[in-house]
Order: C-alpha cells, then structure tokens, then sequence
C-alpha cells in the first residue's frame, strides 16, 4: 500500500467553475457587484391618449346628437291590443218569423231585432233539409252556435258586403279575436264559405 503512487483526482466542470468565480473575485477586489435594475414605469394612461380621450368625449357631446339624426332609424311600434267584446245576449231558438235574441240555424241569428249570416261560414239546412243527414247535422250546429252565443261578450266584425240578397247582415262574429265560426268547422259542423252553397247529402 506504500508504495503505491497516489493517483491525482482529475478537478471537475463544478471544481473549475468554483476556481474561475474566485480568481475574478480576487482581480474585481473581492466585492460582488450588481447592475442597478431600471425603474419601471408606471402603467397607466399615457398623457397624450388622456387629451385624446378628452377631446374625442367633447366632439361626440357637442355634435352626436345631430349626427345620429341624420340617419333614419326604423320605429318600433308595440302592439296594439284588441278592443274588448263588448256585445252579449241570452240567445234562445228562433220560432217561426224571427226574435229579438236567438239562433235561426247554424249560420244565422238575431240580435237586437236585426237578422245576421255569419260570414266566414256554411252550414247545413235544418228548414227544408235535402236528407236527413244535413237535418240532423243543421240541428248540432244549431245547437253549438247557440251555446258558443251563450258563452260570453263577441263582437261583430263586418266584411266587404255590408248584406246578402236576402238582406241579413253579413258579420264575422269573434270572441277575443278568435273566430266563432272557425270553431264551428273545427268541430266538423260547418264548411269555410268560398262563396257557393255545396250540397251536404
């Protein structure tokens, strides 16, 4: 073991940098020195964009409501409501030569003395039916026209013809805007009138 050479370690990349540190440290006078860091400034709004700012504020005060003038916006008109029904009776069936307040058959009535067609519709015949099916069909319209009559205020509402030829008053008869003879053909107890009678046998 004594006469073995000792082997001299080989310094490593950590050894040589801590040497090359101190020998600059020895030329600099032993004293670390440190570069100053600069002062940042301060975030915010320059002052030129300030002025811009300010100046942009007044011109849109003092000249933005004439220019928006200038332009022709559309206008938003809100919706109108519906005037109330306002008409109502206690409605019976017609006897032979009319009433004040009933129903003749399902596409005609009196009200206030005076005889109305409904306008918007066509029912079967229940005076003079052509087969029993168009009476027995006449007589459920009769008999749902006078419940719908019953059932609340309804307005009139005229048409292109004031009369027909027989001269009974031509109205559409609505109740909250809704037509009451739209509700009869919904049900299957009346046609859509397109200007002629069609045959229901």
């Amino acid at each position: 073991m004594a006469g073995r050479e000792t082997r001299r370690r080989r310094p490593s990349h950590k050894d040589r940098a801590q040497q090359a540190w101190l020998a600059n440290m020895r030329q600099g006078g032993g004293a670390l020195r440190f570069k100053p860091a600069r002062a940042r400034r301060p975030e915010g709004v320059s002052g030129p964009a300030l002025v811009y700012m300010l100046c942009l504020g007044l011109l849109l005060g003092w000249y933005g409501p004439d220019w928006v003038r200038q332009f022709d916006w559309p206008t938003i008109n809100a919706p109108q409501s519906r005037p109330a029904d306002s008409l109502s009776a206690q409605f019976t069936f017609c006897h032979s030569g009319g009433g004040t307040n009933c129903v003749v058959d399902g596409d005609t009535f009196w009200f206030g003395g005076r005889k109305y067609r409904i306008a918007d519709i066509d029912t079967p015949e229940t005076h003079g039916p052509r087969c029993a099916a168009e009476g027995a069909l006449g007589a459920q319209a009769t008999a749902r026209l006078q419940s719908l009559m019953n059932a609340g205020p309804f307005s009139l509402e005229a048409v292109d013809r004031d009369t027909d030829r027989y001269g009974r008053a031509l109205r559409v008869v609505t109740r909250g805007g809704e037509s009451i003879g739209a509700m009869l053909v919904a049900q299957g107890l009346a046609r859509n009138w397109d200007g002629a009678r069609h045959p229901w046998c």
